[in-house]
């Protein structure tokens, strides 16, 4: 009679239990399943090592979900997102530091985590192929330069002491003169179309916004020269004066530029 009932069964649930069986066949062992945390976490240091990050941060996926709520998970977490920003891929990286501030914010690795967010956005406008046209970071959208300064400056308000404060005020003194260069970028934009009124704004931005930047002598000089295109004599004079009291040494009282120099952070 056993015979006899499997016999009947329907031919469509015979079919989907093969279906079934061959699904189960087919899937791919975890070759970790068997591994400590300790083990996922060596093989992934391994893997970033030698320059893998993609294996590397699948190593530490796995590590976080078996080792969850141990220190080791929370070094996973922030090895990954360091590994995430090696591959170019800003957006999870940022995502994974947010979560990691945000779910342990009595770490000790916090002040790491708000230095790498700082890297992140500080290098986000770098571009492959900057080094090739050397365009500089003051010609670029600058939203990732100021969300990169205000990661800074939380770490070296909040972690004084860090070993990366240091680094990262060299930083925020680079991110503010970049601010700075780009208003003159732009100033400089305007007034070479003989947008003046525009050029003239920008440069005041420049100048009361960014005191001391390097960018604010050459801003002073397109007031010079945007004002005496207008007609308007007393303002120009006055630009001129403060540009000559100020930067004694200036070529643009020349009548030329100074020369472009290097980032402090760029080999070329």
């Amino acid at each position: 009679m056993q015979s006899f009932r499997l016999s009947m069964v329907p031919a469509c649930l015979v079919l989907a239990a093969g279906l079934t069986l061959s699904g189960c066949a087919n899937n791919p062992k975890d070759p970790t399943a068997g591994w400590s945390p300790e083990k996922i976490y060596s093989e992934a240091r391994d893997e970033a090592s030698a320059g893998a990050w993609d294996k590397a941060i699948g190593y530490y996926e796995k590590l976080e979900g078996r080792a969850a709520g141990t220190v080791l998970a929370q070094q996973a977490q922030i090895d990954k997102a360091f590994a995430q920003y090696k591959t170019g891929n800003k957006i999870q990286a940022l995502a994974t530091l947010d979560r990691f501030i945000r779910l342990h914010p009595t770490s000790p690795a916090v002040d790491y985590a708000l230095y790498l967010k700082g890297l992140v956005n500080f290098n986000d406008n770098l571009g492959l192929f900057s080094f090739l046209t050397r365009q500089d970071l003051s010609e670029r959208d600058q939203k990732a330069a100021k969300d990169s300064y205000e990661s800074f400056l939380e770490l070296t308000t909040r972690f004084p002491d860090s070993k990366y404060t240091v680094d990262a005020r060299q930083r925020m003194v680079h991110v503010v003169n970049s601010l700075a260069a780009y208003e003159v970028h732009v100033a400089r934009y305007y007034a070479k179309r003989g947008a003046h009124v525009a050029a003239i704004n920008r440069a005041q931005q420049a100048i009361s916004d960014f005191e001391g930047a390097p960018a604010v002598e050459e801003a002073l000089s397109i007031l010079v020269q945007s004002y005496d295109a207008m007609g308007m004599t007393a303002l120009r004079d006055d630009a001129l004066r403060v540009l000559r009291k100020n930067f004694p040494e200036s070529a643009y009282l020349k009548g030329s530029a100074p020369p472009k120099t290097k980032s402090w952070w760029r080999p070329w």
